[in-house]
């Protein structure tokens, strides 16, 4: 009987250290998520896998311009490390679903750009942007102007005419920046 109980304690202990390593790893190093939604076609396409390195949100570095991140779109409120370990995906395929707060989108303006919306193109400090992976043209109605402000970026989809982003919700403090696109 003792060595009954030695076994299980052996396998108990091993699937928790398994179990805290995924969680280690998912929430600081890299994860799997998937794409929600056609905001991004042509490169990414509606639940698409894509894998996502954590690093830039774990030490808190600014991604770079093009880049495809992974925003948490709730900005209007604090992000806190109960969050990151709420959204692991082993958590989330406990639960049965995907977050709809996260939002996969491209890098278009860094702290101190100003941005610029009009001719049904996107001008980053008065130099239009070439932009090869956009769905199709993009339709402005008016002109718009932003200054990112500092300690955020600016985030558009590659489906411009269909994308909800930060036209819509706003700049996007790094700390909502979960991860950089592999």
């Amino acid at each position: 009987m003792h060595s009954l109980f030695k076994e299980i304690w052996s396998w108990v202990r091993s699937i928790a250290a398994a179990f805290a390593l995924t969680l280690v790893i998912g929430i600081f190093v890299f994860q799997p998520t998937h794409v929600l939604g056609h905001s991004m076609d042509p490169t990414l396409h509606n639940d698409q896998r894509i894998y996502v390195s954590k690093l830039s949100h774990t030490f808190r570095y600014a991604p770079k311009y093009g880049d495809i991140v992974i925003i948490d779109s709730r900005v209007e409120r604090e992000r806190t490390l109960k969050d990151d370990v709420l959204e692991h995906p082993l958590l989330k395929f406990i639960r049965g679903s995907e977050d709809p707060n996260m939002y996969v989108k491209r890098v278009i303006g860094k702290p101190g750009d100003v941005l610029e919306l009009k001719n049904d193109k996107v001008y980053r400090n008065g130099e239009v942007l070439e932009e090869p992976y956009l769905n199709e043209p993009m339709q402005v109605l008016g002109e718009h102007k932003w200054t990112v402000h500092e300690g955020h970026i600016f985030v558009m989809g590659d489906n411009r005419n269909h994308s909800k982003d930060s036209r819509e919700i706003g700049f996007i403090p790094l700390d909502h920046v979960l991860g950089i696109k592999m």
